[in-house]
């Protein structure tokens, strides 16, 4: 089922920032819905499984590096799903290209780390919600963070992630789409 939804960007003000310093996430590939370019390759799913291009403004001083999570909270999980989970992105990066969380594509700086998502592999992994499960909700974050490191290889999971980024993020930014099928 697609319905047309406009697209929702949800930003986060850091303490004393001015409407014109707030911290903004956008996506030239997303609109209110994902396209096939984003979809997952598999489980019943046939897209391109194609990590959107994200840009990012108006860090908060302190930054230090970047992290970057998809998460779906509809999942019949009781848990929601892990999508994509991608750290240590260098602070002089403000912006990743189409295909970069994609495991066999290039566009991720050096040093940035994806880790283990709920589909049990590094990178990115598109929407693919169960059929007739009406659609879900897809939330992708940037983190603002207060350390260069997170400390953690790819084979952290998305607890271990989701602690760290709970202990370093001084600002977050998030675009929200949806897929349904």
């Amino acid at each position: 089922m697609r319905t047309t939804l406009i697209p929702i960007l949800l930003s986060f003000l850091t303490l004393g920032a001015s409407s014109q310093d707030t911290f903004t996430l956008s996506s030239r590939d997303l609109g209110g819905q994902a396209t096939m370019e984003q979809v997952f390759n598999g489980f019943g799913c046939s897209g391109a499984n194609k990590s959107p291009q994200l840009a990012w403004k108006n860090a908060p001083e302190g930054t230090k590096s970047f992290a970057v999570t998809m998460y779906d909270p509809d999942a019949p999980t009781g848990s929601g799903w892990w999508h994509w989970l991608v750290f240590d992105i260098p602070a002089s990066i403000h912006e990743l290209p189409s295909g970069a969380g994609t495991p066999g594509m290039t566009g991720l700086p050096e040093g940035a780390v994806q880790s283990i998502t709920d589909f049990g592999s590094a990178g990115y992994g598109g929407p693919c919600p169960p059929p007739g499960h009406g659609p879900h909700r897809y939330i992708i974050t940037v983190h603002a963070l207060s350390t260069d490191k997170l400390g953690l290889d790819a084979s952290a999971g998305a607890p271990m992630v989701g602690f760290n980024l709970n202990q370093h993020t001084l600002a977050k930014a998030s675009v929200l789409f949806y897929y349904g099928r």
